[in-house]
Formats: structure tokens, sequence, C-alpha cells
């Protein structure tokens, strides 16, 4: 068997121990003579993933105690709804800082609820940087404040948090979640798809602020209210019983690395070694410069369309799979998340030498 490096930016690579503990116990789940895909989610074997995995989150991401987990099914994306209907229901106002596809998305669905204010944006550079703003710029009346902490096309991330007074804001930290030490009581709401630096796609977390819930607009649908997925413990339904396993498993993994804080100086470590050879390659050029540099998501171009095209098509002979840029943006981009081991990015940029050498 041979495993390639793999940068895709989602579904992405996982860590190869939690792969083979699930291989191990796909057919008998700790006794249970049964597969956790074939386990009821009303069973005391589930509940004892799916509150473990509740009560790990917690721990390495230190939330407090006024706060709600959720594991809840629709990917981020859903989320872009489910936020204006919980919580837009004050005011009817939403402030936006735009900065790529995912937060003109989530405008689009606040508007159909909500008036929505854009009160930056960085669209006049291709989205290659995180606009700064100051208190005075947002709605103090407004419901909340909508931001993407990293920005998985575009490589671009936010290095601090933005002042908005006592107006809540709402992140989208899908590509971002456990990369990072983050103070969870600076949000009233995160929410991440977990296919990026949690699991596998199926299961989207929400962490939310428990004065925010029961807010609801009176139509919000059953299945996107929040306090409804609160009072019964995300199994209001039948959940994504195995991401939320295999999110478990990730989440030992990472516990016994040395948690959050060690994963970051991982991160990074391997950030800096790519960008350190972007910016001193005269080939490739890294598209995001500065402050506001992605560590999890690292766009870069040769300038040539036929030679992009031409690395992209070596690499992945090579075994380096899924560089290929977004299709909005084309070029390359390297995803190295916290399962990326720091071998996999010092083989990369030994290919892209190689690759600059004889080109």
């Amino acid at each position: 068997m041979k495993r390639v490096y793999n940068f895709s930016s989602g579904p992405a690579v996982l860590p190869e121990s939690v792969l083979r503990r699930a291989q191990s116990e796909m057919l008998d789940y700790n006794g249970t003579g049964m597969s956790v895909m074939e386990m009821s989610h009303r069973s005391k074997a589930y509940e004892e993933i799916i509150y473990g995995a509740e009560s790990l989150l917690r721990e390495l991401m230190g939330i407090p105690e006024n706060y709600k987990v959720l594991f809840l099914q629709g990917g981020a994306s859903t989320q872009f709804a489910a936020v204006p209907l919980n919580i837009g229901n004050g005011s009817g106002i939403v402030d936006i800082i735009g900065t790529g596809m995912w937060t003109n998305k989530a405008e689009a669905e606040a508007k159909k609820f909500c008036k929505v204010n854009v009160v930056a944006s960085s669209a006049d550079r291709t989205f290659t940087y995180i606009p700064e703003t100051k208190r005075e710029d947002f709605t103090p009346e407004a419901d909340y404040v909508h931001i993407c902490w990293n920005n998985t096309i575009y490589g671009t991330r936010y290095t601090k948090i933005p002042d908005t007074g006592s107006v809540p804001i709402v992140a989208d930290f899908s590509s971002a979640i456990l990369s990072e030490e983050t103070d969870v009581s600076r949000f009233g709401i995160i929410f991440a798809g977990a296919q990026k630096n949690i699991g596998p796609a199926g299961l989207t977390v929400v962490i939310v602020r428990d004065d925010l819930i029961g807010r609801h607009r009176e139509e919000t649908p059953t299945m996107l209210r929040y306090d409804i997925h609160a009072k019964n413990n995300s199994l209001y339904n039948t959940p994504p019983t195995y991401s939320i396993y295999i999110c478990k498993l990730v989440l030992e993994w990472l516990k016994e690395l040395g948690g959050v804080k060690e994963i970051e100086k991982i991160n990074e470590r391997k950030a800096k070694a790519l960008y350190d050879y972007l910016d001193g390659s005269k080939l490739f050029r890294a598209t995001v410069t500065g402050k506001d540099r992605s560590i999890m998501n690292i766009p870069f171009v040769t300038g040539d369309e036929t030679l992009d095209k031409r690395f992209v098509e070596a690499a992945t002979a090579a075994g380096f799979a899924n560089l290929k840029g977004h299709r909005s943006v084309g070029g390359m981009r390297a995803s190295i998340y916290n399962a990326m081991p720091e071998e996999g990015v010092a083989a990369l940029i030994a290919f892209m030498h190689d690759f600059e050498k004889n080109n």
C-alpha cells in the first residue's frame, strides 16, 4: 500500500493512526459486536461516543460552560441560513466583513431574512488581505457580525479578533478550528464543517453562547433551531454517527499530541517553511503577503498557466495529491491542515525545488 501526501482543501487528510484504529474497530467496536455504522444513536455505547467527543472538544478549545456544543448536519453552508434564522431576529440587521466566496455566500443567505451591511471588504485586491476595521465601522444595534476566520480559497486568515463592541461575532472556522488557540469567549457563535481539521465530511460543529439560543424566528424550520438541538444534546434526530466517532478519535489524537497549543507550533513551522521557500523562489510566488497569510491554506502560482498545469501533473505523478488551486482562482494551493505531517511539507518543498531547477 502506498499513501500519497494529500494537500486537499477538504475533505482532507486524516491522521493515519486514526484511520488504522477505525479500521481495527470497523467490525466490532469496543466489544459490542457491531460497527459504529450499525449502532443505534440511542444506545449507551453511542452516547459514550458523542458525549466523549463533546467533552474532548470542550477541553481542547477551552469552551466555557455558558456555551452549547452541537453536532449537526448540512455542512457549514447550512449555517449561513441557520444563523440569521436563529439570532437575526432583533433589529434584523447583520454586519459582514467580506473576505471571499464564503462570506459572499453567507451574505446572500442572510439577505433573505435580514438587512445586511458589508462594513469592509478585500474584494478590491481579489481577497488577498483581511480588511482593517474599527469599532465605529459596525452597526451598534446589529444582531451579529459575520466573519470567516480563515479563507480556504484565497489563503488569508485573521490574526486578531475585530472589535465589534457589544455585537456578537459569528465566525466560520471551518478551515481553522483546532489549528490555533482560540478564545471562544470572544465569539457569540463558532461553526465549522468537520472535513478539514475535525474528521470526515457530514458533520458540522456549532458552538453557541447560551444567551443566543431561543431567539429564533417563528418560521425557522425545526431542524435548524439551535434550542431544539441543544435541548436534545444533538440527538433530536439521527446525527452523522460515524463522522462523530471519527471526530472523537481525531480529538483523542490531538490531545495525545499535546493539544491545540502544540499543534499550533507545528502548523506555524510547516507554514513558515513553505512560505520561506516561496519567498525565495524565482519560479513560484505566494499570492498573499504580509501578516494575513493563512497557516492552513497556501495558494501559489508561477505566473504561467501552462507551467502551473505541468507542475500539478508532475506533482500528482510524484505522490503529491490535490495541489490544483480552487477553480475560481487557478494556480496551486497546498492545504496543510493538522494531520499533514511536517515531513509531507518538507517533501513538497524538495519536489518544488527540483521542479524549479529543471524549468
